[in-house]
């Protein structure tokens, strides 16, 4: 008999991405050949989806800690690292997905919905693909990502139209016995049954589910026993309905006590199932009572006795006997009934589409921020600049310099300028903290220089990305100015920049556009 598990926390480790190859195209005859370093492969992602067959966490109670495959690094001759190998992890029907911290990130219904529970690391550029005109054979590549590591928390809330509720020993599981085909535990002991048993009844043309809960006691709401995991499979169920046991000798108990009882904890119990899924709070949802065990002559006595008060409330009763199996039929076709009412008064819901939202185009898509903890520094956030953080190996100059341009043109340096930072201020990006110096000159030809170095983090006398502009500004009017007949110099005149103002921020953005 296999072990039925509807809580487990899992470890979901994506695989980390290929770092990209630094390589130089050698062969005979053709000394300069060029970079051909190739991409590193991406990381496997860690996908949850639902699988028809699987009916319990149990797989993951044993092996909670899931890994997918690690990308492989680029080689030369342009060749690319394979992807790492992705994990799919199949999951029960009504799987939820929390974080650490009790949020529903995902609620998994129907066959072949999927989560991604972990992403897969980006796998880094090779030289190759990043040359360009000013860097006609970069020394560097880029690292590979690591991917993502998260632990999740699996909860099993069941699939079912029909929920039978009620005290231990009130005949719950004999109950799904003779309407379905289910073979549950059965015997003459309280909480024999420890999981819910899920039947199929078909009753003419209807077809549903209905859900043996285990029993409940007062104070379940709260905890008590084992009751919060009782409720929580009752949070799908359409209809509820209590089953009663009117042969009981425990001193104090009758069925309408026993239904208050219930109910008192049904109201307390807030399901954690928004109603974006078509259900309220359990103390909403349609009701039937079910007198049971009145083929004991006092239990048939007690059922008539209490059945006007119960049809007050406004709940169908049914008085039966899963033992003799009197009344199974009109009771059957009577939870057929209630559970189409429910089915047509809420239509599935339609699946939700992808929502994309183009970010907008002055989104600069990074922010800085003082940092509390070292006096004149500042902290850069940001996707883009904690990833290219993440990629540059800074044992290598020409990386570094390769950073300081994408930094550069991000616009991080004009908005620390911006906050005041001084040269040699702490600057602190994802995990790495570094001196700031400014104005390294990005975008122009890069000299001829050994691989692996960028002779500009050695110049004293750099100009920033806005001066240049300026200069080119002014180089432009000029030659405009010399067209047009106004002033007339020699050919030696050039323009200085370095006698030219600095832009304003509001200059550089005109002359942007």
């Amino acid at each position: 008999m296999s072990r039925f598990v509807d809580r487990v926390t899992i470890h979901a480790t994506a695989g980390n991405g290929g770092h990209g190859c630094s390589s130089v195209h050698r062969e005979k005859f053709k000394p300069l050949g060029g970079p051909d370093g190739g991409n590193g492969g991406n990381g496997g992602n860690v996908t949850l989806v639902v699988d028809p067959q699987v009916h319990t966490l149990l797989d993951f109670h044993f092996r909670p800690h899931a890994k997918a495959g690690n990308g492989r690094p680029g080689a030369g001759s342009n060749r690319d690292g394979a992807h790492g190998d992705d994990l799919v992890l199949p999951v029960p029907d009504g799987t939820v997905v929390l974080d650490g911290d009790g949020t529903i990130l995902a609620d998994l219904v129907g066959a072949g919905t999927t989560f991604a529970a972990a992403a897969g690391g980006r796998g880094g550029l090779g030289n190759a693909a990043l040359a360009s005109r000013a860097r006609r054979a970069p020394g560097f590549a880029l690292l590979g990502e690591e991917g993502e590591i998260n632990e999740l928390v699996l909860e099993l809330k069941s699939v079912a139209d029909v929920g039978l509720v009620g005290f231990p020993s009130a005949g719950k599981s004999s109950l799904v016995s003779v309407l379905s085909a289910a073979k549950p535990k059965i015997a003459d002991y309280p909480f024999t049954t420890l999981a819910p048993n899920l039947g199929v009844v078909t009753a003419g043309a209807e077809v549903f589910t209905i859900a043996d809960v285990p029993g409940l006691i007062p104070g379940a709401s709260a905890g008590k026993g084992l009751g919060l995991e009782f409720l929580r499979h009752l949070e799908r169920c359409a209809v509820l309905a209590h089953v009663v046991d009117c042969a009981t000798l425990e001193p104090g108990r009758d069925p309408l006590s026993d239904i208050d009882a219930l109910e008192a904890e049904l109201a307390a119990y807030t399901p954690a199932l928004s109603s974006d899924h078509g259900l309220e709070d359990l103390a909403t949802r349609p009701r039937a009572v079910i007198l049971n065990k009145i083929d004991v002559p006092d239990a048939a006595d007690l059922a008539d006795l209490v059945r006007p008060e119960l049809e007050e409330r406004g709940w169908p009763v049914y008085a039966i006997s899963a033992v003799s199996r009197t009344g199974l039929n009109e009771l059957t076709y009577a939870l057929a009934d209630l559970v189409r009412r429910h089915r047509t008064e809420n239509p599935p819901p339609v699946p939700r589409r992808a929502v994309v939202r183009p970010k907008a185009v002055d989104e600069a898509g990074f922010s800085v921020i003082a940092d509390p903890n070292q006096p004149g520094g500042f902290i850069v956030r940001g996707t883009r600049p904690e990833r290219w953080i993440k990629q540059t190996a800074f044992d290598n100059d020409e990386a570094v310099g390769y950073l300081a341009d994408r930094l550069n043109r991000l616009g991080v340096e004009a908005e620390l300028v911006k906050r005041g930072a001084q040269p040699g201020a702490p600057v602190t990006i994802g995990a790495v903290t570094f001196d700031w110096e400014p104005q390294v000159p990005s975008g122009e030809d890069v000299p001829i220089q050994g691989r692996g170095t960028d002779v500009r983090l050695d110049r004293p006398d750099r100009i920033g990305a806005a001066d240049r502009k300026v200069a080119r500004k002014a180089r432009r009017h000029h030659a405009d100015d010399i067209g047009a007949g106004w002033v007339s110099i020699g050919s030696d005149d050039t323009v200085d920049p370095g006698a030219v103002a600095p832009a304003t921020t509001s200059e550089s953005a005109q002359s942007d556009d």
